[in-house]
């Protein structure tokens, strides 16, 4: 038997980074709202009291295509508001808290994309440009991942860190069992494997912020009754189980007050947990032309599908592309052993059945709208929600018959 241990984290909606993601979301979602063709790249800087903001943001719906200028963002978005409502989701408003919804600091340095950019990019001709399609906003590769491991067809370790998370979040919001509770944390599960197969849970880290007036042992003795023993498998919670439950003892200052936040940090925590490999780019902020989010939905839309068609036990899809130019330079199917054909005869359903050109992924996924915010936390991927389009099944019976 081949046995090994995999841990996996995710962290909770207040942790710094995903403060970051969070308002960059907002702020490409507000944008969407005003206009479904709207070109975003946001990024956010968070610590103490204080929020920066910059990137690039074009909203072709408030231009003047005679003058050739658009609109300053400041005239067309209420930035300050977005944030503020942002940080206020999330839960920053404390009295003792310094990262406060209503007292934080912004700097707005966000400005006009690049025409330079944008012509590499719009379905369009230009000076030096092959083709007159769509084109990808960047070069680089993305890569997708599914396995039968758990319901949602994800790797188990980051699905129950996220179901540890989500239930820390819920009943924090909730506001009526564990006042205590303050928005950063950090959940981690290690799962052991036999010949492939999850069989328990060896380990289980729980740091959770927290008011200066409960004691650790109240903390420890609700996250591992409460939450561990109420969302994770019992079947997989043994004995010898090992709960670390805030383990350096005192966790009340956290957030922007006790750390640096920054978009786009957390791209294991958005996908898959390590288990598959990550293509590098970070997701939150950018608008669906910008393949490092829009191709990586892709990516996971197809492995989900070749492993709910029964296909194969694990897939990874890895593809890659040329800024400027509309189809992928390359497309690769990897079943680990795990496929009922031959990969190579995975892949040629794949390309009958999906399309990779930017603009056909935006359209296949219905990519356009202002739900991101939906995505931000506890992954992009696992999600049970009609508006995350790339989580459907809907295309396995057509790659069997593709297959044949």
């Amino acid at each position: 038997m081949s046995t090994y241990i995999f841990s996996s984290e995710s962290v909770g909606e207040g942790h710094p980074d995903k403060v970051a993601d969070t308002i960059s979301d907002a702020i490409l979602d507000a944008c969407l709202a005003i206009d479904p063709k709207s070109r975003v790249a946001c990024e956010t800087f968070v610590k103490s009291n204080m929020v920066v903001v910059g990137g690039e943001i074009t909203i072709p719906k408030l231009q003047d295509k005679k003058k050739g200028t658009t609109k300053p963002i400041d005239e067309v978005l209420n930035v300050g508001k977005i944030i503020r409502d942002a940080v206020r989701g999330i839960g920053y408003i404390n009295d003792d808290d310094v990262f406060h919804a209503d007292k934080i600091f912004i700097n707005n340095y966000l400005t006009i994309q690049s025409p330079d950019i944008a012509q590499g990019v719009d379905a369009a001709a230009a000076d030096g440009k092959k083709t007159k399609e769509q084109g990808a906003g960047d070069q680089g590769i993305m890569f997708g991942y599914a396995c039968n491991e758990t319901p949602e067809l994800m790797p188990a370790p980051i699905m129950f860190a996220h179901r540890l998370g989500r239930e820390l979040t819920r009943i924090r919001k909730a506001g009526k069992l564990a006042t205590w509770l303050r928005p950063d944390a950090k959940t981690q599960v290690s799962v052991e494997y036999v010949d492939g197969k999850p069989t328990r849970i060896v380990n289980v880290v729980i740091s959770t912020q927290h008011a200066a007036d409960v004691s650790h042992a109240e903390i420890e003795k609700f996250c591992i009754e409460q939450v561990i023993k109420k969302v994770l498998p019992k079947e997989l919670l043994t004995k010898n189980t090992e709960y670390l439950i805030n383990p350096t003892g005192k966790f009340v200052i956290g957030g922007p007050q006790g750390d640096s936040g920054l978009t786009g940090r957390k791209i294991i925590v958005d996908t898959y947990g390590g288990s598959g490999r990550h293509g590098g780019g970070a997701f939150s902020g950018k608008d669906p032309s910008k393949v490092d989010r829009s191709a990586a939905y892709m990516g996971r839309w197809v492995a989900k599908n070749v492993v709910a068609a029964g296909l194969a036990e694990k897939c990874e899809v890895q593809f890659a592309y040329a800024i400027g130019h509309p189809d992928p330079v390359s497309v690769h199917i990897d079943t680990f052993g795990t496929g009922t054909i031959d990969d190579s005869k995975i892949l040629g359903g794949v390309l009958k059945v999906f399309s990779f050109k930017p603009a056909d992924i935006v359209k296949q996924l219905n990519l356009l709208r202002p739900f991101y915010s939906k995505t931000t936390n506890y992954g992009h991927f696992g999600k049970e929600d009609a508006d995350i389009t790339w989580e459907k099944t809907d295309k396995a019976a057509a790659l069997k018959k593709a297959i044949g």
